[in-house]
């Protein structure tokens, strides 16, 4: 029974998803909390610094919004560490030798289609975080803050489950308990 249960779900699930019906499992654009690092400029120098703030900042921000349930939670996060954000991309550029400064913002703006790895974003309208390095000129670094897929590799470890992982985990549990 228990498998054939799954196996209903997980048929739902598909035939909506092909049907194009929304379904609480579709994640939209909104679910998302991009962040997005423009350089000084398309100078060498600026571009290499650019990575180095880059890594600084999400080696930051990963104690923080690796914590977080929701995107509304992760943007709210952001959004108080502001300050602090700069501070270390400030730190990053003045340990580098660079006169100018940061620019943190948390707005929305439009993306291209992206994938990381087996996820693809199409171009759209996304909220992110924007670090502004001195002029925010130049070529940039882009990524996604929530849930955290930049954030994982080898250096950092951070867990992200599905809903729908979730709801047949729970689903699962239920059954067994009764």
């Amino acid at each position: 029974m228990k498998n054939f249960c799954i196996t209903l779900l997980v048929l739902s699930i598909i035939t909506l998803t092909v049907l194009g019906v929304e379904t609480s499992f579709n994640v939209k654009n909104q679910e998302y909390l991009r962040i997005h690092v423009r350089a000084n400029s398309n100078q060498p120098c600026d571009q290499e610094i650019k990575y180095a703030v880059k890594d600084a900042v999400v080696e930051f921000l990963v104690p923080y919004v690796s914590e977080c349930e929701t995107k509304k939670e992760a943007e709210q996060v952001v959004k108080n560490l502001l300050p602090k954000l700069e501070q270390v991309a400030d730190s990053v550029l003045k340990n580098g030798g660079f006169n100018y400064t940061s620019k943190a913002k948390v707005k929305g703006e439009e993306f291209p289609t992206r994938t990381y790895g087996a996820l693809t974003l199409k171009q759209g309208y996304y909220d992110a975080l924007i670090m502004y390095l001195g002029e925010g000129s130049g070529e940039n670094w882009w990524c996604v803050v929530y849930p955290p897929l930049c954030f994982t590799g080898d250096r950092i470890d951070v867990k992200y489950q599905s809903k729908i992982y979730r709801i047949i985990k729970d689903f699962m549990l239920n059954k067994e308990e009764k």
